[in-house]
C-alpha cells in the first residue's frame, strides 16, 4: 500500500501535515475525514522506485512482453510476476515487484501503474486503462509496444547523430587545454629569451596561456557553474518556453525539430483515439508529450478551439511548432471518418522525414565541426609560427 504525505486543517483552523497510507485519493480522504481533518494537499511520497523515470525503451519492453503473456493466456499476476524475475536494471526490479504485489492486493494494472510515481508516461497509463475498460488489454499493450519502441528508436538515432560532433567537440576541448598548458609555455619562453616582438595573436595566445597555468581549476569550475546555470534555467518556465521557441526560429534544426514534434503528436493522438479516449481527453494528454514548451502552451486554445465545435483540422492547424502537412491529413481523416488510421500513416511517414532530416544534420555538423577544430587549432599554430619566422629571419640577418 503506498504512503502518502498530506497537508490539512483540523477542527481548530490548524494546519496540520503528515504521512498516512492509504489504497488511492478516495482512500486518504476517507481517512483523514475520520480523523476530523479536511485534506488541503496530498501526494504518494517519492522513494527511490517513485523518482526513477523508465525509458522509452524500457517501456517498449515492457509492454511487448506483457503483450506476448496475456495472449498466451497468462494472467497479469503471473506475468508481473514473471517479469520481476527477469534480469533487469535494479531500479527496474524495484518497479516490477511493487506492480507485483500491488496487482496481488486487488489494484487494476493501470492503478498500480499510477501508484509508481513518475515512473510510468502519463499517456501509458491512460492507455492501459482504456484497455482495462474495453476488455482490449492484449491489443492496447502490443500497441503500446510499437509506440515506444519507435519513439526510441528515433531518439537513439537523434543521439546517435550527435555522438561524432560532440567527441570532436570535447577531445578539442582537451587538446587545447593540454597546448595552453603544456606546450605552449616552452616556446613563449624561448620568445621572451630572444627578446623577439610577438604578434599580436602571439601576445593573445601567452596571455591565455599564462591564465590558464595559473588559474587552471577556475575554468573548470567556470565550466561547471556555466553548465549548472544553463540546466536550472531550463527548469524556469519562461525561460524554457522561449528555449523551446528560439529551437523552432533556427533555419538549420527548425526543419527536423517540427518533423519529431509533429510525428510524436500523430502517433500519440491516433493510440489514444483508436482507443477510444475522447478527443478532448485525448488532446489534454498529448499536449504535454511533445517535449516542447512553446508548443504545449498552445494546446489549451486548441482543446478550446476543438469544444466549441471546430474542426480538429482547423485547431491544429493554428500550432506553430508542427508541419503544415498535418492539418490536411488531419483534414482527409475527418472527411473520410478514418481519422486514427490517417494519423498512424502520417506518424509513420514523419517519422521516416524525420531520420532522413537527422542524416541530412549530421552531414551539415560534421564539417562545421571539423572547420572548428582547424581554426582553433590553426590559430595557435600561427601563434608559434610567426615568431619563429621572425627568430629564423633574425638569424639570416
Amino acid at each position: 500500500m503506498p504512503k502518502y504525505t498530506y497537508s490539512a486543517i483540523d477542527i481548530t483552523n490548524k494546519k496540520v501535515n503528515g504521512e498516512i497510507d492509504a489504497r488511492d485519493d478516495d482512500d486518504i480522504r476517507r481517512l483523514l475525514r475520520a480523523q476530523n481533518l479536511v485534506p488541503i494537499k496530498y501526494e504518494v511520497k517519492e522513494d527511490k522506485t517513485t523518482r526513477f523515470r523508465l525509458k522509452a525503451k524500457d517501456v517498449g519492453e515492457f509492454s511487448r512482453q506483457l503483450a506476448s503473456m496475456l495472449g498466451s493466456g497468462i494472467t497479469i499476476v503471473r506475468a508481473m510476476e514473471i517479469l520481476k524475475e527477469r534480469d533487469f536494471h535494479p531500479k527496474v526490479l524495484l518497479i516490477y515487484d511493487r506492480l507485483h504485489k500491488d496487482v496481488q492486493m486487488g489494484y487494476t494494472l493501470s492503478e498500480a501503474m499510477r501508484l509508481q510515481g513518475r515512473a510510468f508516461p502519463e499517456l501509458f497509463i491512460n492507455m492501459y486503462a482504456s484497455g482495462e475498460a474495453s476488455g482490449q488489454l492484449e491489443n492496447v499493450a502490443a500497441k503500446m509496444a510499437v509506440h515506444y519502441e519507435k519513439d526510441h528508436k528515433l531518439n537513439a538515432k537523434a543521439k546517435s547523430a550527435m555522438t561524432y560532433p560532440m567527441v570532436l567537440l570535447v577531445t578539442t576541448i582537451i587538446v587545447v587545454f593540454l597546448l595552453f598548458i603544456f606546450i605552449l609555455p616552452t616556446f613563449f619562453e624561448m620568445f621572451e629569451d630572444d627578446n623577439i616582438q610577438m604578434p599580436t595573436v602571439t601576445q593573445i595566445m601567452l596571455n591565455i596561456s599564462l591564465f590558464m597555468q595559473s588559474y587552471w581549476y577556475l575554468v573548470v569550475i567556470g565550466i561547471l557553474i556555466l553548465i549548472f546555470i544553463w540546466q536550472s534555467a531550463l527548469q524556469v518556465p519562461n525561460v524554457r518556453y522561449q528555449f523551446d521557441r528560439m529551437k523552432l526560429k533556427i533555419r538549420a534544426i527548425a526543419g527536423l525539430l517540427r518533423t519529431i514534434y509533429t510525428a510524436r503528436f500523430a502517433r500519440t493522438l491516433s493510440s489514444l483515439y483508436s482507443s477510444g479516449i475522447p478527443m478532448i481527453r485525448a488532446l489534454e494528454i498529448t499536449g504535454t508529450i511533445v517535449n516542447n514548451k512553446y508548443i504545449e502552451d498552445q494546446f489549451p486554445d486548441v482543446i478550446t478551439n476543438v469544444r466549441n465545435g471546430d474542426p480538429l483540422s482547423a485547431s491544429v492547424g493554428k500550432v506553430d511548432g508542427f508541419d503544415k502537412k498535418l492539418a490536411t491529413t488531419i483534414l482527409i481523416g475527418e472527411e473520410s471518418g478514418r481519422l486514427d488510421s490517417m494519423l498512424e500513416s502520417t506518424a509513420d511517414a514523419f517519422d521516416y522525414e524525420a531520420e532522413i532530416a537527422l542524416d541530412k544534420l549530421v552531414q551539415l555538423i560534421q564539417p562545421v565541426m571539423i572547420l572548428i577544430m582547424a581554426f582553433v587549432i590553426g590559430s595557435i599554430m600561427l601563434s608559434v609560427m610567426l615568431p619563429m619566422m621572425s627568430i629564423y629571419e633574425n638569424f639570416q640577418g
